[in-house]
């Protein structure tokens, strides 16, 4: 069990969930998407928003602005949270601009503001759970996603649900946060979600 609460921090890793989102809209998009544009677009966000932060924090690490990949302190986070706000403006100016994707678009802008959010939070020395942050954009995208194209995903919002509530306990087990710290990584994570939905929703 202690092997398995562990293990659920890595799966669902904050670096690999809005390359998830974004898969799950091509999924169920309606909109035609030819394979060609749906390939280029998620390699470019594998690379962009996974292989480059990983390269990244190796080069932090080595210059010694961070100790572990847990980040376990708030000055720790300052560093990785300004190159992963730098990382997701070029993803919003040069991948998935809004006259494209509209959806997509507003959904990054969505996770730059919950980055930035958690971002002045470590700046005045207090922590969130990123991995609460990045599993609540993620369901609350899902969730307008299915008022938006009128499609039932009830199966995978429970699916969500639990891997939530797993994410929580996996963080609580390991001692990484307290539990304000993974309520205020909800709120983070779905506010900014629901303010961007007026805007294409």
């Amino acid at each position: 069990m202690d092997r398995l609460l562990k293990s659920i921090s890595y799966i669902f890793h904050p670096l690999i969930m809005p390359l998830l989102g974004v898969i799950f809209y091509f999924y169920k998009s309606p909109r035609f998407f030819s394979k060609d544009i749906i390939t280029a677009k998620l390699i470019s966000l594998f690379i962009l928003t996974f292989i480059l932060p990983i390269l990244l924090f190796f080069l932090l690490k080595t210059v010694k602005k961070v100790e572990s990949v847990n980040l376990e302190t708030t000055k720790e986070r300052i560093f990785p949270l300004i190159l992963n706000c730098i990382i997701i403006s070029l993803v919003l100016m040069r991948v998935l601009q809004s006259s494209q994707i509209i959806e997509l678009y507003f959904f990054f802008l969505g996770i730059l503001i919950s980055n930035i959010t958690c971002l002045i939070l470590a700046v005045l020395k207090f922590k969130v759970s990123i991995h609460m942050i990045a599993v609540s954009y993620v369901f609350m995208f899902l969730v307008i996603l299915s008022i938006h194209f009128s499609i039932n995903i009830n199966g995978i919002l429970a699916l969500s649900s639990i891997i939530i509530g797993a994410v929580a306990t996996s963080r609580l087990h390991v001692k990484a946060h307290t539990s304000l710290e993974l309520i205020m990584g909800v709120f983070i994570g779905v506010l900014p979600q629901l303010v961007m939905a007026n805007y294409w929703l």
